[in-house]
């Protein structure tokens, strides 16, 4: 396809450069904590102008508070920038309105005029009180992609239901899956069922933006917490759909082939992912086992899923034998997967992660911030990192009285 053919409307490939795919896409963001806040980063790191609404009266987005750790200024004196705040709301600018005002509605009305796309994770219902719930604003501005997140969705007997993280990891069944075997169900270490649904609202809106362009229709999209994590069930949810049986939590193992997981060597633990038949022949060479892959009741992965505890009794006490560094170079130098479990300080520290510049710094209004890099990497549109993330309510005056509220400066 013809590279100018891809470009929204009255763009050329040079207006694209320098600033992004999304270069002239305007975001109003209504969300807060971290699935709609995770959608408007993406967005503006792709080069969408962002205009984040918080409420003054609460102290603006509620994940200001999840500290510490927070930024502190050069007088030493602490932000409201949040580590936690910090992660999901870079390349934003931040105005502070009370939507429960005519006021505040009125300008919420002005900018939803303005913008291509509306994000917002009120409660189903929460801003038809104010005039401003797709509804509402449908008739007024046909062309506005409003994007709804939740926790369970605009319909069905929970919509009124509140949604956070853990929630969602429990009740979309992530939970049942991960743990110990004889352990207590365990969630993520990080807020991933946000994470995801934050995903899958940015592969809406490009989608919707689409559309847009080719027929000038806005849309809603109605995006829950725990749609998006039973979604990603992945081969567990579609086992559990073709068989009726409720798979069990394995630990570090793999449903569907071993051996593949965390174990143990003489110094430290080494991650295992011995994918086919071929390489579980070489991994036994290494351990000097060629005999177990002859062997019928491990010669292949079927066969190995079968009798996986009789192999684990003789793999866990032969890769004690060897340190990590060993295990992994063996299998590198056999083309067997194996990797080590690192701590953060390792990762960051690492030539890998500098290499591909995941971790960045960025000069916010409190000082020099650290913050996660963005994992696309585009020929043509690469992603800019224009504006660190923003105390509540910095750009207030500056968009409100501006003529262009979605200016990029």
């Amino acid at each position: 396809m013809d590279a100018s053919n891809a470009l929204p409307k009255g763009w050329t490939a040079a207006d694209s450069l320098g600033h992004g795919a999304l270069k002239g896409v305007k975001v109003l963001d209504l969300s807060r904590i971290l699935a709609g806040p995770t959608c408007t980063q993406l967005l503006g790191d792709l080069g969408a102008t962002v205009v984040k609404v918080e409420n003054p009266k609460t102290g603006g987005d509620d994940t200001r508070q999840w500290g510490p750790p927070y930024v502190t200024d050069a007088n030493g004196e602490q932000s409201d920038l949040s580590a936690y705040f910090m992660a999901a709301n870079r390349n934003k600018r931040s105005i502070a309105l009370d939507i429960a005002s005519p006021e505040g509605q009125a300008q919420i009305r002005r900018l939803a005029a303005e913008a291509d796309i509306l994000v917002e994770n009120f409660k189903p219902g929460g801003l038809a009180k104010y005039g401003l719930d797709y509804a509402s604003l449908r008739a007024e501005f046909p062309q506005l992609i409003y994007c709804s997140i939740s926790g369970y969705g605009q319909t069905g007997p929970n919509s009124s239901k509140p949604g956070y993280d853990l929630m969602a990891q429990g009740y979309g069944g992530i939970m049942s899956l991960t743990g110990e075997p004889e352990g207590q169900p365990v969630k993520a270490g990080v807020g991933i069922a946000d994470v995801m649904c934050g995903m899958y609202a940015t592969i809406g809106i490009l989608a919707a933006l689409q559309h847009k362009q080719n027929t000038g229709e806005g849309q809603q999209i109605d995006l829950a917490l725990v749609d998006a994590q039973v979604a990603w069930l992945i081969n567990e949810g579609v086992a559990y759909l073709n068989t009726g049986k409720v798979p069990q939590r394995r630990g570090n193992e793999h449903p569907s082939i071993v051996p593949y997981g965390l174990y143990e060597t003489s110094d430290a633990h080494v991650i295992l992912a011995v994918g086919n038949d071929s390489q579980f022949r070489r991994f036994m060479e290494f351990l000097g086992l060629e005999g177990l892959a002859e062997d019928p009741r491990f010669a292949t992965n079927p066969a190995r899923l079968e009798f996986r505890a009789a192999l684990n009794d003789i793999l866990i006490p032969a890769l004690k034998r060897f340190t990590m560094d060993v295990v992994i170079a063996g299998m590198e130098a056999r083309k067997v997967p194996a990797g080590p479990v690192q701590s953060l300080d390792r990762v960051f520290a690492s030539d890998q992660v500098a290499a591909r510049d995941m971790a960045i710094e960025m000069q916010s209004g409190a000082g020099p911030v650290q913050l996660l890099g963005n994992p696309l990497n585009f020929s043509r549109t690469p992603v800019t990192y224009r504006h660190a993330p923003p105390q509540c309510g910095s750009a207030t005056e500056e968009i409100l009285q501006a003529e262009d509220p979605f200016a990029e400066i």
